[in-house]
């Protein structure tokens, strides 16, 4: 049987997105709808246009023109962390797509836990006699093999 580990970073979903003012354009209007006389007489209304991305919010929804650009801030920040979850998710797709496929000859280790109690590396060749040693995480010489069967490959090329 076969198992194929893929070992990444996890991404905090609390990490703040900085946005840099400069690249933002605010323009204030009138609001539109209900709201009697009031609507008709103040620039309430906010709209945000990051210019690096495109991405427009606007807000129109409370009275006061602070309250409203706090709220299209507050969108516009969170468009932004939408959209880099949407890169790191497509990076992490593109990655995936790269892989080989698991299966009979695409081995990287070989574990031998019985008869002969080896682990061996199909890449480099390299062999370590104390399974249980690899087992509870001790890898670095696997590491340094592969390190320089990498740089001898390449040298080749």
């Amino acid at each position: 049987s076969f198992a194929a580990i893929d070992v990444s970073p996890e991404v905090s979903d609390a990490a703040e997105v900085e946005i840099d003012e400069k690249d933002v354009r605010e323009d204030t209007y009138r609001a539109s709808g209900a709201g009697g006389q009031h609507v008709n007489k103040t620039d309430s209304a906010i709209r945000l246009t990051h210019a690096p991305t495109g991405i427009v919010v606007q807000c129109q929804n409370e009275r006061s023109q602070h309250k409203n650009r706090a709220s299209a801030w507050k969108m516009l920040r969170a468009r932004m962390a939408r959209l880099e979850e949407e890169k790191r998710e497509a990076e992490q797709a593109e990655k995936y797509q790269q892989k080989a496929r698991v299966g009979f000859g695409s081995q990287i280790r070989n574990y031998f836990l019985h008869p002969d109690q080896r682990v061996k590396d199909a890449r480099t060749g390299y062999s370590e006699g104390n399974f249980h040693n690899v087992l509870d995480g001790n890898i670095q010489a696997f590491l340094d093999s592969f390190l320089k069967w990498r740089v001898s490959t390449n040298s080749d090329s």
